[in-house]
């Protein structure tokens, strides 16, 4: 893709390089950004329009499934396969989450919540336990967190204040190395993710590229 797009930058159209269609990879590529959260401790590790990566990794797979997962260990993320996870996100992701929250259970976890998310859960007929939020008192998310008894937390906010609220949850997650995800977005990738399991065998980059070339070679040569 590069070769084509340089001739095209010297001048060439796509149709005179016989490029007429367009070219799927036979696999999935994840590439997922690293941020040095952990060497500020105190800060809040939620993502912004103004924060910058210091890496990135990629990862690929013959599914998306297998690519996330891939991508996440590159990142230094170890995705749980049993344990509990905790939701707690705002309203207008409730019937969402309740989606995820009945894949987890069906991957064996148990869900943990905060009141509100936990009576929505409930309501929809998935099994939940409901848990304190630090200003609730104790025990609380918290502690429970410090315990390692939580695997995998879901936290979607709204706004400033709930964002400021649940800070010292995420702080919290980072140091302790729980994997969090603050869309649902990113909490069905890590669904996907953890049903795919067993990641198998290494395999090269030459060999993949090989095998994508084969039936794309004829696209790619210049007329």
């Amino acid at each position: 893709l590069a070769k084509v797009a340089a001739r095209v930058m010297a001048g060439k159209t796509l149709k005179e390089l016989e490029f007429t269609q367009e070219i799927i990879p036979s696999y999935y590529a994840v590439k997922e950004s690293v941020f040095p959260f952990n060497k500020f401790p105190a800060v809040d590790p939620i993502l912004g329009p103004e924060m910058k990566s210091t890496g990135e990794v990629m990862g690929l797979g013959d599914s998306f499934d297998e690519a996330f997962a891939k991508a996440e260990l590159a990142a230094g993320e170890v995705l749980p396969r049993e344990g509990r996870v905790f939701f707690s996100v705002r309203d207008e992701d409730k019937p969402c989450a309740a989606t995820v929250a009945s894949w987890f259970v069906n991957l064996g976890f148990e869900l943990l919540a905060t009141k509100g998310t936990a009576s929505y859960l409930q309501g929809q007929g998935i099994p939940v336990a409901r848990i304190n939020k630090i200003e609730e008192g104790r025990p609380h998310v918290l502690d429970i967190i410090k315990n390692h008894d939580i695997q995998l937390i879901i936290n979607t906010t709204d706004g400033r204040a709930t964002i400021a609220a649940s800070a010292e949850l995420r702080r919290l997650a980072l140091r302790v190395k729980v994997p969090m995800a603050t869309t649902l977005a990113g909490a069905e990738a890590y669904a996907r993710a953890i049903a795919f399991g067993d990641l198998g065998e290494v395999r090269c980059l030459q060999l993949l590229e090989a095998e994508s070339r084969q039936g794309d070679a004829s696209l790619l040569t210049p007329g």
